[in-house]
């Protein structure tokens, strides 16, 4: 991994990885952080990047066209690592399965498929698939599962409005998704059941690891002699799985990150240019309401 500083960052170095995995993005919808997710990119660069799936969402697309010009940035920020030579390995997922029929195809540095073998610089073999295989639900009963979708956009939307209130009361932000997925019985137990599936089938697979999304749930933990690797998502999280040069593989928080750099520089000292300049600009009301709170 490149040794670059926050304050490095600013002045426009990049951040270099051997590989990135990012999942989740849900590019069409609007709880897609396209903003946070073109200033990471821009902030980064890398051998390789995985997208482990449901990066287009096709699911909201078929209900209503949202596509604002944020999303088009994204896709042509995509674009360029290819044409600067970063390999791109899109593996799709539940919510853009309309790509499976297109999986095995190669479109310059892109490549489409629906899992993939990745060996990390130490030479452990994961298994990198999006999980929607494993969800019972998702596979089995799909109505329930739209259903499912449904009931996470509008928890969302009531989120986005619980936020804009809580911010003009001086209060930070909370997520309204993530405390139900750690508080309620069963998201818990659905969660805990998801990641020892994924890990038992990857086991049987023969490799040491698997890294996937599906769930918008970011963690690395062993489960049993799987190290069970996930991306999180880009709606609520914003955060990405990240293999450094000696094949050690890091959970980055962008938010957080961005969050420390502000911590650390004077309000005099913020930067006019570089990556994360557009993205201080966006978080710097967030976190003086979070120091507030």
């Amino acid at each position: 991994m490149d040794t670059s500083t926050p304050a490095d960052l600013a002045e426009g170095q990049k951040v270099r990885y051997r590989t990135l995995f990012l999942s989740d993005l849900h590019l069409g919808s609007r709880g897609c952080q396209a903003e946070a997710l073109t200033a990471f990119l821009k902030a980064h660069e890398c051998d390789r990047l995985y997208l482990v799936g449901d990066i287009i969402d096709g699911w909201r697309l078929k209900r209503s066209l949202y596509w604002p010009q944020s999303h088009s940035n994204v896709l042509r920020r995509l674009l360029t690592l290819t044409k600067r030579g970063t390999e791109i390995i899109f593996v799709t997922g539940n919510h853009d399965e309309f790509l499976r029929r297109y999986s095995d195809h190669s479109f310059g540095n892109l490549k489409l498929v629906d899992r993939a073998e990745h060996r990390t610089a130490d030479g452990r073999r994961f298994l990198v698939i999006h999980g929607d295989e494993y969800d019972v639900i998702t596979r089995y009963h799909r109505w329930i599962a739209f259903l499912g979708d449904l009931g996470y956009n509008f928890l969302l939307s009531v989120n986005r409005v619980n936020n804009w209130v809580r911010e003009r009361l001086g209060f930070g932000r909370w997520s309204l998704s993530a405390w139900v997925k750690h508080r309620v019985k069963r998201a818990v137990n659905f969660i805990s059941d998801f990641e020892g599936a994924v890990a038992h089938a990857c086991e049987r697979e023969g490799f040491q690891g698997v890294i996937c999304g599906h769930i918008h749930h970011a963690e690395m933990r062993r489960i049993g002699a799987i190290d069970y690797l996930n991306c999180g998502d880009w709606v609520e999280s914003c955060t990405a799985l990240a293999e450094d040069d000696q094949g050690q593989i890091h959970l980055l928080y962008w938010r957080e990150e961005v969050a420390a750099f502000r911590e650390e520089a004077t309000p005099l000292a913020l930067p006019s240019g570089g990556p994360l300049a557009g993205e201080l600009a966006l978080a710097k009301e967030e976190l003086l309401a979070d120091r507030a709170a």
